[in-house]
């Protein structure tokens, strides 16, 4: 099934010339729970990944500390309720959660986790370096997800030099984040136009925008500027954590050239004042499983992760912001 964003209230390019001009292409991904193979783009699905090729590994910035989990006991809670959790299977999965004395822990690195995997023939516009035509990110179910670091990884690949497919791969041993563990989902991938958000207009535009805005009774930043969910390129969210980031934060970690935006990991598909962003055929399905469908959660909630390539090297680590 197709997933189809209703038309905006408003036509921002026509009635606002001066951000036709901005107007930014992004791919909504449109995640929703199924069953992926290693042949289909997914979240959380299980990727085609070269027999011989080592598995990517980090080691967590810090020690663990508070209880921890593993990802079968992540998926055995996952599979108790088809629409989230009761009160009743939250508790049985809070009691999977145990404490481990630091020295019972492995030492050393750790495997990531997959997270996404995106075929160019099911996603328009994806940036695939020449000789490549499919992406694979992989993450780390901890907390230090942010920078530019081994916790996030990207993998370009072309499909067919995959011989023989990694049927196995390694886990980690446990797992501190539970909300960075992405339930399986199929992807129903969509073209959107955005327009940048208050905080990146000059002074001048965001009084003009906003005015504009509050004479037509509409939300410009909920309703008209940058689409929520999960979604390849287009322009960042609008800031809710800190502050915008930093020039020396747009740049590679490993060379310091510039980035472009490639993923944006949210915590959620739509809500609040981006309601409006809802597909039209979701409208009438169950709030819980499409409205967060990966059971993903970055930060507290309300925030998501922006994951930036290098554009002169698009094998270096990404850097990812939390915004």
């Amino acid at each position: 099934m197709t997933r189809t964003t209703p038309p905006r209230p408003l036509d921002v390019a026509a009635e606002l010339p001066e951000l036709a001009g901005l107007a930014r292409t992004a791919i909504r991904l449109h995640p929703r729970r199924g069953a992926p193979t290693v042949h289909e783009s997914s979240v959380g699905g299980p990727l085609l990944w070269p027999a011989g090729e080592p598995w990517p590994e980090y080691e967590p910035a810090y020690v663990a500390y508070g209880p921890l989990t593993t990802l079968a006991d992540v998926r055995r809670a996952r599979g108790i309720g088809e629409d989230g959790l009761t009160e009743q299977e939250r508790e049985d999965f809070r009691r999977t959660r145990v404490w481990y004395p630091e020295e019972v822990l492995p030492d050393g690195p750790l495997p990531l986790i997959p997270l996404v995997q995106l075929y160019a023939r099911d996603v328009p516009g994806l940036p695939c370096p020449e000789g490549t035509e499919m992406l694979q990110v992989l993450w780390s179910p901890f907390e230090d997800i942010e920078g530019c670091s081994g916790a996030v990884q990207l993998r370009w690949r072309r499909s067919s030099d995959v011989r023989e497919i990694l049927t196995d791969p390694p886990e980690p041993a446990y797992v501190d984040q539970s909300d960075h563990v992405p339930t399986p989902c199929v992807l129903h991938p969509e073209q959107v136009r955005e327009f940048p958000p208050v905080h990146l207009l000059t002074g001048e535009q965001a009084k003009r925008v906003e005015a504009w805005a509050e004479e037509r009774s509409v939300d410009y930043q909920g309703a008209l500027s940058v689409a929520p969910g999960w979604k390849l390129g287009g322009w960042p969210s609008h800031v809710t954590y800190g502050h915008p980031p930093g020039p020396d934060e747009l740049l590679c970690g490993e060379c310091g050239g510039p980035v472009e935006a490639l993923l944006t990991v949210d915590s959620k598909e739509w809500g609040g004042s981006s309601r409006t962003w809802c597909p039209v055929e979701d409208v009438d399905g169950h709030p819980y499983a499409t409205h967060t469908p990966t059971v993903v959660t970055v930060g507290r909630g309300w925030w998501t992760l922006q994951i930036y390539a290098c554009v002169g090297t698009p094998s270096h680590l990404p850097r990812s912001i939390m915004q």
